[in-house]
């Protein structure tokens, strides 16, 4: 069968999806200090990144609209799937449930499903992988949908943050918190609730400590790792997540590791220096 997977511009395309017609990524708009940024293969990460570091605000994001995704769903694809981030974190997934309904009113004879990743970036990058390798083993739209939300609920995401400037600035984090927690070099170490919220798990002094705590974190909480793809973005640190590839692959053996740079939306979470894992 054909298939269509529309996913919002925080989960990142690997390179092979770029020019692949099944894959279309829906943009959000990222807002800084006034200017509004699309974030679509003209994102400059290190112009956004300059801009985010020298605005006061906190940078912030509108999703796609209603129309935009069931512009998208307008297609010859058989089934159509769309890729959020966690309802909990925006309203792209609410969205893209109404540019479903808009379709089905003129077409109800389409197969759309909305998946809410509950997690971000590598994440939906991952559900998009189960999407495409369920369809090539020929699997129905219901099995699909069955097995992919099945994969949803067993995933979880983490990250560790070097600069805490985005939690300060839109409230998070008290700015005495942050002096405090910059001056002593502590990084928190973030990770996803089964509801698809963000919770704090741990903290650690320095980069390369609060790492070692994730991937030990990873390791407690994954599930069936060794048979798993497991998805490292990072924003704007290649050698950072090298190191985390080597200790994941070295403690946790999964099947399978990719690593790719945050686009947009990830950039605006992660900020400069972060780190998100996927599994």
């Amino acid at each position: 069968m054909s298939y269509k997977i529309a996913i919002d511009s925080c989960g990142e395309l690997l390179d092979e999806w770029k020019n692949d017609e099944r894959i279309e990524s829906i943009p959000l708009t990222l807002t800084v200090g006034g200017e509004n940024i699309i974030d679509d293969a003209t994102f400059d990460q290190k112009d956004f990144l300059k801009k985010v570091a020298d605005c006061p605000e906190c940078p912030k994001s509108a999703c796609p609209s209603p129309e935009r995704y069931m512009k998208a769903y307008e297609c010859e694809a058989e089934h159509i799937y769309a890729v959020t981030l966690s309802a909990e974190l925006s309203g792209s997934y609410n969205s893209a449930i109404l540019g479903k309904n808009l379709l089905l009113e003129e077409q109800p004879e389409k197969k759309v499903h909305v998946f809410n990743s509950k997690s971000a970036s590598g994440g939906q990058s991952l559900i998009a992988m189960k999407i495409i390798e369920c369809e090539e083993k020929g699997l129905s739209f219901g099995e699909v949908v069955s097995e992919v939300e099945k994969y949803i609920e067993e995933m979880s995401t983490f990250f560790v943050l070097e600069n805490l400037e985005t939690l300060r600035k839109n409230g998070r984090l008290s700015r005495v918190k942050a002096l405090v927690a910059s001056a002593l070099k502590i990084k928190p170490v973030m990770g996803s609730t089964p509801e698809g919220t963000i919770c704090q798990l741990d903290q650690a002094r320095g980069m390369n400590k609060a790492i070692v705590k994730m991937v030990d974190h990873i390791g407690e909480k994954g599930i069936n790792i060794p048979e798993k793809t497991v998805a490292i973005t990072h924003c704007n640190c290649p050698e950072r997540a090298k190191m985390l590839e080597e200790a994941i692959r070295e403690k946790l053996h999964p099947a399978k590791i990719v690593v790719m740079d945050t686009a947009g939306v990830s950039s605006m979470y992660a900020n400069d220096g972060g780190v998100i894992v996927a599994v």
